[in-house]
C-alpha cells in the first residue's frame, strides 16, 4: 500500500520552473509521430554514447517513413543499452503513460502510433495540467519576447533570455527592431537593454541565461571603458573577436541583466553543470563555484542555479547554504541522474534551509516528455523522502511538508507568479 507521503506527492500540483516547450501549433498541427515523441528528447545522447554512434538515428526521427518497426529496429540494440538510464526511464514513462506500451518493441510502437492524433488533439494544457498535474510551466524560448500564450496565459509563463548578452553577442538590428534603439556605443546598448525590459520585464517570470554552453561561468567586474572598447571591436568586426574581448563584453552585459532583473524584481536563472548533447563539455568551466564573485557582488539579486550543477552537486549545496540570494533547482537533474538527484535532496535537507530548493522542471520540448519527466520526479522525490522517514530522520508529516515546499511553495515565494499573471492579463 502506498505511504501517505507517496499518495501526497502523487496527488499534489507541482510547478515546472524550466521548459523549452514548443508552441501549441507545433504540437497540435505539426506534432511528432510516436518515435519522434519517445526519442526526440535527451535520450538521443545516451543512444549515441552507448555504441559510439547510432547509424539509424536519422531514420528513427524521419516521420515521412511510415515503417515504425523498421525505424525502431535501427536503434534497438542501442536502446537495450540505454533503457535503464534516467533518460531511458523517461522514455519508458512516455510509452506507458501516454501510449499504453509497457514493453518497448517495434511491434508495440507501431500498434500504438494511432494514439498520437488523439494526444495532439487535446492540446498541451490537457497533458501538462490535466495529466501531469502541473500548476504552471516556465518556458525559456531562447528569446527576449515574453508574449502571452493564448492557449493558457495563466499557465504558460516565460523567461526573458539574456544568454546572448552574457556571451558578448550584440545584434544591433534585432535590438533596434525590438526597442527602436540604434546601438552604436555603450550608452545606446544600455538603453536598448533597458528597452527590452521595459517591453517584456513586467510579463516575464524570470531572466534566463545558459551561456555556460559557450563560455566559463566565472564572472569578472568590468569597467564601462573596457566594455566600450570591447563593444567597438565587436561592432566593427561583426562579432568576430577574440575570447578576451568577448568575455569582457559578456561580463558587462551579464551585469546589466542582473541589475535590470533587480529593478524588475525578477529572479535570474543560470544554467550550471552538465551539458546536453555529447562530446563537447569542458567540465571545469560549468561548476557553480565559478559564480561566487557574481553572487557576492549582487546581494540584492535572486539567483536560481539550475540542474543541481551536476556533477558538482555538493558544491551547489554549500553555495546555497552560504548565500542568502541563491536557490538550487532540480530541473532536468532527475532525468540526467535520478539516483544522484535523490541523494541530493537528502543531503540538501540536512545542510541548507528547505525553502531554497525547487523540485522540478522538465527542460524539454514536447508536453509528453514534460509529463514523463514529472512522473520521474515524483517517483524519485517519493523515494528520497520515504528514505528519510524510514531512517527515522523525518516524520511522515515533516516529509509531506518538505514535499509541498519543493513542489510548489518555494516557487511561489521566490517568483512573483501572481504578479506576472496579473501583468499578462493587463497586457
Amino acid at each position: 500500500m502506498p505511504t501517505d507521503v507517496a499518495q501526497h506527492i502523487a496527488a499534489s500540483p507541482m510547478v515546472s520552473t524550466h521548459e523549452h516547450l514548443k508552441t501549441e501549433s507545433d504540437w497540435v498541427d505539426k506534432g511528432p509521430d510516436i518515435l519522434q515523441d519517445l526519442f526526440g528528447n535527451y535520450v538521443g545522447a545516451d543512444l549515441y554514447v552507448s555504441r559510439g554512434r547510432v547509424d539509424g538515428a536519422n531514420r528513427l526521427m524521419d516521420a515521412s517513413d511510415p515503417d515504425i518497426e523498421g525505424r525502431f529496429k535501427e536503434i534497438e540494440k542501442a536502446w537495450e543499452l540505454t533503457q535503464f538510464t534516467g533518460y531511458g526511464e523517461a522514455v519508458r514513462n512516455i510509452a506507458s503513460e501516454f501510449y499504453g506500451v509497457d514493453e518497448i518493441t517495434g511491434k508495440a510502437l507501431a500498434a500504438a502510433q494511432e494514439k498520437t492524433a488523439e494526444l495532439r488533439a487535446g492540446g498541451r494544457h490537457a497533458i501538462l495540467q490535466g495529466r501531469a498535474n502541473l500548476d504552471h510551466v516556465q518556458t525559456d524560448d531562447f528569446c527576449w519576447a515574453c508574449v502571452p500564450d493564448a492557449s493558457g496565459p495563466d499557465f504558460f509563463l516565460f523567461d526573458l533570455s539574456w544568454a546572448g548578452f552574457c556571451n558578448g553577442q550584440v545584434d544591433p538590428e534585432a535590438i533596434e527592431k525590438e526597442t527602436g534603439v540604434a546601438v552604436t556605443d555603450l550608452t545606446s546598448l544600455r538603453k536598448g537593454m533597458e528597452g527590452l525590459f521595459e517591453k517584456y520585464g513586467k510579463v516575464a517570470v524570470a531572466v534566463k541565461a545558459q551561456h555556460a554552453y559557450n563560455r566559463t561561468l566565472r564572472w569578472e567586474e568590468r569597467t564601462d571603458g573596457d566594455a566600450e572598447r570591447a563593444l567597438a571591436a565587436t561592432l566593427k568586426n561583426k562579432g568576430e573577436v577574440d575570447e578576451a574581448t568577448r568575455l569582457c563584453l559578456g561580463d558587462w552585459g551579464w551585469s546589466q541583466g542582473v541589475e535590470l532583473a533587480i529593478e524588475y524584481d525578477l529572479p535570474f536563472k543560470l544554467h550550471t553543470g552538465y551539458y546536453a548533447g555529447t562530446d563537447q563539455m569542458p567540465i571545469d568551466r560549468v561548476r557553480a563555484g565559478n559564480l561566487c564573485p557574481l553572487l557576492l557582488k549582487y546581494g540584492n539579486a535572486r539567483f536560481v542555479l539550475m540542474h543541481i550543477a551536476y556533477p558538482y552537486n555538493d558544491e551547489l549545496i554549500a553555495i546555497t547554504k552560504h548565500f542568502h540570494n541563491v536557490w538550487a533547482d532540480l530541473c532536468w537533474a532527475w532525468s540526467i541522474n535520478p539516483y544522484a538527484s535523490c541523494d541530493f535532496v537528502r543531503r540538501f535537507l540536512h545542510a541548507a534551509p528547505i525553502s531554497k530548493l525547487f523540485g522540478f522542471g522538465g527542460d524539454t520540448g514536447w508536453p509528453t516528455s514534460t509529463g514523463a519527466y514529472a512522473i520521474q520526479a515524483r517517483k524519485w522525490l517519493t523515494r528520497a523522502l520515504e528514505g528519510e522517514v524510514n531512517d527515522g530522520l523525518l516524520s511522515e508529516k515533516q516529509a509531506i511538508y518538505v514535499a509541498d515546499r519543493l513542489m510548489i511553495k518555494n516557487q511561489y515565494d521566490c517568483f512573483d507568479i501572481e504578479g506576472t499573471r496579473k501583468a499578462i492579463k493587463e497586457a
